[in-house]
Parts: structure tokens; sequence; C-alpha cells
């Protein structure tokens, strides 16, 4: 199983911001990729629909072989991972926002976090937010319409700026530092809200602290590749790829991309 691929799925393109973080730190392992744009946005779903889409990708990953699937979707973490590591045997690796080190590390007291709607009203998140910032002040924002235009191309839009101009600013007269990201599309967003924010905001994705358990992971079950075969990186997507091969066109030289019926 060693140099089996690790697998990763999102609800569309976003995950490619955590395929990028665990490329750099693991660059001897092989991937698939698997974006299911077609029916992304996971958060304005029901909890039944995102387990029944997780489950499939699961398994349309394990079909492919994969010794570990990195469920890149904060929605689909929340509200599905519980049950994948229950009733299959490889290990899964989730994503949920990095309140945590916002809430520990801010000096006015105040957080923002921009998330989609199943992320903010999920458990997970309820609890984690009680347990690190229950001493701060968090600004909770759904970040609704933002996945759709990502997803379409449209991040220099100016139906992308007038969002994020209304969700962003109650977050700036609260006098937020930081800004925690919990969508694996948004750090595409990170040049935008830069502009946008005071210097004085720092902005938080999960993207490293997932890559580091990724690698984690892969040692504690002596999983990790330490061939010298050459390493395939495969990305599905069952919309037009287009979108897709434009977020990665650093990486068109070692990546394939194919159109799937899915």
């Amino acid at each position: 199983m060693n140099t089996a691929p690790i697998g990763i799925f999102d609800s569309g393109i976003g995950g490619t911001s955590i395929w990028k973080e665990i490329h750099a730190m693991l660059p001897n392992e092989s991937t698939i990729y698997l974006a299911d744009s077609k029916y992304a946005p996971y958060g304005e779903k029901t909890q039944k629909e995102i387990l029944d889409l997780s489950v499939k990708n699961t398994e349309f990953l394990l079909s492919k072989g994969c010794k570990l699937i990195v469920v890149a979707c904060n929605t689909a973490t929340t509200n599905a991972i519980d049950y994948l590591r229950e009733h299959y045997k490889v290990p899964f690796i989730g994503i949920e926002p990095a309140i945590k080190p916002a809430a520990l590390n801010s000096k006015t007291g105040v957080v923002g976090v921009l998330a989609t709607r199943g992320t903010l009203t999920s458990s997970l998140f309820t609890k984690t937010s009680a347990l690190y910032a229950k001493d701060r002040k968090v600004i909770e924002q759904f970040g609704d319409g933002l996945v759709p235009l990502i997803e379409n191309g449209q991040i220099e839009s100016p139906e992308m700026d007038a969002l994020l101009d209304r969700y962003l600013s109650p977050m700036i007269k609260a006098n937020i530092d930081y800004l925690v990201l919990g969508c694996t599309h948004y750090p595409y967003l990170i040049p935008k809200l830069k502009k946008m924010l005071p210097e004085s905001v720092s902005i938080i994705d999960s993207g490293l602290a997932v890559a580091k358990q990724t690698k984690t992971v892969l040692e504690k079950y002596s999983l990790l590749n330490l061939t010298s075969e050459k390493k395939s990186h495969l990305f599905y997507s069952n919309r037009e790829v287009h979108v897709l091969k434009s977020l990665m066109n650093d990486y068109t030289d070692i990546a394939d991309f194919s159109f799937l019926e899915f």
C-alpha cells in the first residue's frame, strides 16, 4: 500500500488548495483528486445529502486503490467523517475551521469566521468554538454565493466584490484581528481579501495543518511512499475541467485532468 495514491475529495475545485499543501509537504506521494463540482456547494444541502455524496466520493476513491482519504471539505467533514471512519478501513483526514489558533492569538478579542452554512450550523463547529473561543467574540458569516462564483471562474467579478464587501464590513467594524476561512474554496480569495481587510487582520486557513496531519497519519500506519517510482497525480471533475485546470496552472506538467460522468 505504500505506493498507492492519497485520495482527496471536495465539493468542487476548492480542495485543490489542500492538495497543493499536501503535495508541497509530501512530494513523494501520488494523488487522486475528485472535484464533485456538479453538486457544489455542499453547505446548502441536508445532512443526508452530504453524507450520501461523501459515501459516493469515498467509494470512487477506494475503487482507485487509495490508501488514505482526505475529506478536503469543511461541510463534509463536519457532517460525514464520523460515519466514514466507522464504515471504511482506510484512514481519513478531516478539515474544520481553524478557530483555535485564531482565538488563542487574538489581541482584540474579536475573530471573524467566513464559512458555508453547513459548516457554521454543524455540531462540530459549535463544540470547537465553545471550547476554544468562549472568551472571544466570534462573528460568524455564511459565505452564501461565494462557492458558485469560484466554481464558475468568477473570482474577479463585480458580484464577488459585492458579496465580500457585504460579508466583511461588519467584521471590520467590530475590529476583528483574525479572519478564519472555513471553506477550502476560500483560500483562492486571499489576494482579494487582503486588499479589502486592514493590514492588522491575519487570515487563517487549514491547508498546512491538514498536510501535517496527513504526513503524521501516513507515518503512523507505515504508509509513506519511500520508493523512487514516478508519481502520478490524477484530477477528476464531473463538470467542465477548464476552471479546475486554471487553478492548477503551475502543475499541469505533472497532472492529468479528466471529465467524469459521476
